[in-house]
């Protein structure tokens, strides 16, 4: 079934010409969506044709409380694993492009996946994304053996990825249905950018990927194979920046209408420099854009799909990171490698020269550690969640929403993210975070307004404390 494009250009181009609010005007949408519904395509062309520092503030502030309201402090974290550089697409911004011969090309092996498991449940992860180039060798016959093998893992304490998240190329309806049977999580594809005549520009004709349609479809046979939850995601700098919020909006509003349930996640990478494309100097990227307004656009999805999960990467830097959770983000990574083995590949380690030629798909811009982010939320006051709770509890898809959106999920969400910190601070944390870390749960759990609430939840805590795992409401 060939699936129709839902994308007017014309029509997003037109909404930002000329199209400032006025002072009245932007105070009536922020009031809007304080009330924590959304907001109308019009309403979000308005606020990204705000540049005025003091307005742009008040979309700032109102994306903090948006995200507050709903998410409180949590924060969602994984670690990606790289199965893969072979591709046989030529995308001009990507390290793994086909045409970059530097590299040394490298898929996984099972025993290797499974190595790379242990590496980031050892760090004290639960939460993994598996990514991939496109190609033959690691096709979806392929993908299903590594979740196989990604769930089975074992650290020596015991530990197991609880989720699984994918990020893959555009499939078929059955190869879908595979991946939902091996109960993945999320399936994460980006579009890059949404404008058809940019998009050949990137994405040279004659490879899968040059096929605009099929991937702008892909959504929809990911609905159509079973597939619950899925993720959307631009790379920004390819085109105008608020071109692409506008089309994730309508991207959005398709799959609402259609399927019943907007997405479950956005992503928000942007450019980076690569070995061997055309952007490996950042003066060459065609659109950057500058922290400001990559601030802003983050705080305008936040607040215009308030209950959708906003992901950001190790592309960004620490203060960067640190700032944007504040505005929008509830999901990043942590301690991550962009290329395949790229955990298993210590200075000790045999194969660390040959893993060091598989390349990054990406310059990373924040190398710290998981004890060194987490620590960090503690001080800013953030629950780091390992949660996976409403996922192995069925509570997907429109029927996660159906609990978002009156503000239900708090209920669930919350006390999950307490139960998985606390087993982080047992099991991996150093001293150091381990300390600030109990504190900050003992403040948290004084904050339950329900006195039934709070009991269960001290008395899981306490479970924990004394070697029980895997709680959750």
């Amino acid at each position: 079934m060939r699936h129709q494009n839902f994308i007017d250009r014309d029509k997003l181009y037109g909404l930002l010409q000329n199209n400032v609010p006025t002072e009245s005007e932007l105070n009536d949408i922020l009031n809007k969506a304080r009330l924590l519904k959304g907001l109308s395509l019009e309403d979000v062309a308005k606020l990204l044709c705000v540049e005025d520092e003091a307005d742009i503030r008040k979309i700032l502030d109102t994306a903090h409380f948006c995200k507050e309201e709903i998410y409180g402090r949590r924060l969602v974290l994984f670690a990606p694993i790289y199965t893969g550089n072979a591709c046989v697409n030529n995308c001009v911004y990507c390290g793994f492009r086909r045409d970059n011969k530097s590299l040394l090309r490298k898929v996984l092996s099972m025993d290797e996946i499974e190595q790379e498991t242990q590496q980031i449940l050892r760090m004290g992860h639960k939460r993994a994304l598996l990514i991939c180039g496109e190609s033959p060798r690691n096709n979806a016959d392929y993908m299903v053996e590594a979740i196989r093998r990604c769930y089975a893992a074992r650290d020596e304490k015991g530990s197991s990825i609880r989720r699984i998240n994918v990020e893959l190329a555009p499939m078929s309806v059955e190869d879908f249905a595979k991946l939902k049977a091996e109960k993945i999580g999320t399936y994460v594809c980006f579009q890059e950018t949404y404008d058809p005549v940019e998009y050949s520009k990137f994405h040279p004709a004659g490879t899968p990927k040059g096929d605009y349609l099929y991937r702008l479809t892909c959504m929809d046979r990911a609905q159509e194979g079973g597939i619950n939850d899925v993720g959307l995601g631009v790379l920004f700098g390819l085109t105008d920046y608020r071109f692409e919020i506008l089309a994730i909006m309508e991207h959005a509003r398709h799959l609402e209408e259609d399927y019943g349930c907007g997405p479950h996640t956005v992503s928000f990478p942007r450019i980076e420099p690569a070995e061997g494309t055309p952007f490996s100097l950042p003066e060459n990227i065609p659109h950057p854009v500058c922290d400001k307004d990559f601030m802003k656009i983050i705080a305008i999805i936040r607040i215009a799909m308030p209950y959708t999960g906003i992901i950001i990467s190790t592309r960004e830097t620490p203060a960067m990171r640190d700032q944007l959770v504040k505005y929008g983000v509830s999901q990043i990574s942590a301690a991550s490698e962009t290329n395949p083995g790229g955990y298993d590949a210590g200075e000790g380690s045999t194969d660390a020269e040959d893993h060091k030629k598989t390349g990054a798909q990406f310059t990373l811009g924040d190398h710290r550690s998981l004890d060194e982010v987490i620590s960090m939320m503690i001080d800013g006051g953030y629950i780091p969640s390992f949660c996976t709770g409403c996922y192995r509890k069925g509570r997907v898809g429109a029927d996660f929403m159906d609990l978002a959106k009156p503000g239900l999920i708090k209920e669930y969400c919350k006390p999950n993210a307490m139960f998985t910190f606390r087993e982080y601070l047992e099991d991996y944390a150093s001293q150091e975070t381990k300390a600030k870390g109990l504190e900050l749960l003992k403040q948290l759990t004084q904050t339950f307004p329900k006195e039934e609430l709070k009991k269960r939840v001290e008395g899981n805590l306490c479970k924990i404390g004394e070697g029980e795992r895997d709680l959750y409401f």
